[in-house]
């Protein structure tokens, strides 16, 4: 071994040693954080969870946010795309989306413990500037989530923003955004810059502007043609820049969209299948009750009330 293969591997040994180091303090930071199942969010932006078992299959929206797991592992589904994450991988999103998600491997003893980081478009359109990246003018088939594997800088910046839980407030309001704006920064220089440099491009994309009307107007009948007319855009040419960005169709969004929202007025309004259905643009309660069935598995006021009786909540990332 040469000289400079040895200063080499010395040097992967050590960073492996402080990356290990780090996940050990993450894991018992967000633990004393958090010390029963479920979600706070103990600085704006940041998001802790903890869960002591696996969890089932959980509906709900995403937003853009950088995800780390410091203990346990969880898949998220987006489409027909299933995405694992774990403590050697983080997970990033950059649009809102119908999504899925569960936690797979968590105990008594070992709980899952997870973090998640709003990511400010505006934030990183400024981190993008300043760091000489150009956006990209085309972005339209840009996945809008990803896995990448957690190298040791990212995970060393995230466990900087954790540890300003335990700091005085005056120095964690100081310190907070510029710990924040280093995540950026390194995302930006990692595996998924790409992906991020959409995020600060999103505001102003066609897809958006679709999916922004699709989200407003869930509850009214689709017309692809007339939405990619506005947009400027051919029929097909608007499906396939969608698809390429949510992983879905534009139909099968709305949907998900429609069937999300029927389950929360069943559980948080009470109202009963036809009603719910109704409300979110079903005219047909049969055609309703076959597509709740087929997204959550049970029809309408089964899924409803074996959710009442369970330790079940809406997906989260």
């Amino acid at each position: 071994m040469t000289v400079m293969d040895a200063a080499h591997q010395e040097q992967a040994e050590r960073g492996d040693y402080r990356a290990q180091a780090d996940r050990e303090e993450l894991v018992e930071r967000i633990a004393r954080a958090i010390r029963e199942d479920g979600t706070v969010e103990p600085m704006e932006g940041l998001r802790l969870r903890r869960a002591s078992s696996p969890r089932e299959l959980g509906h709900g929206v995403s937003y853009p946010a950088l995800c780390v797991i410091a203990q346990g592992c969880k898949e998220t589904l987006v489409g027909d795309h299933r995405y694992r994450y774990d403590p050697a991988h983080y997970l990033i999103t950059t649009a809102t989306l119908p999504i899925a998600s569960r936690i797979t491997e968590a105990s008594e003893e070992r709980p899952y413990l997870g973090v998640v980081l709003r990511l400010d478009p505006t934030l990183v359109g400024s981190v993008i500037v300043e760091a000489g990246h150009p956006v990209p003018r085309d972005s339209s088939d840009v996945r809008a989530i990803g896995v990448s594997p957690l190298d040791a800088d990212l995970l060393d910046a995230v466990v900087r923003l954790v540890r300003l839980l335990d700091s005085v407030p005056t120095e964690a309001r100081f310190l907070a955004p510029l710990v924040t704006r280093e995540i950026v920064y390194r995302l930006l220089m990692g595996e998924q810059g790409g992906r991020l440099r959409h995020t600060a491009v999103l505001g102003g994309h066609s897809i958006v502007e679709a999916l922004d009307r699709l989200r407003r107007d869930f509850d009214r009948p689709l017309r692809v043609e007339d939405i990619a007319r506005e947009l400027g855009m051919s029929v097909s040419g608007f499906h396939h820049h969608f698809k390429a960005v949510t992983a879905m169709s534009p139909l099968q969004f709305q949907k998900q969209l429609r069937l999300q929202e029927a389950r929360r007025l069943m559980l948080g309004e009470g109202l009963d299948a036809a009603s719910a259905g109704y409300r979110v643009g079903y005219h047909d309660a049969s055609h309703f009750n076959r597509e709740y069935k087929r997204l959550f598995g049970e029809p309408p006021m089964r899924d409803v009330e074996r959710l009442r009786g369970a330790d079940t909540e809406s997906a989260v990332l």
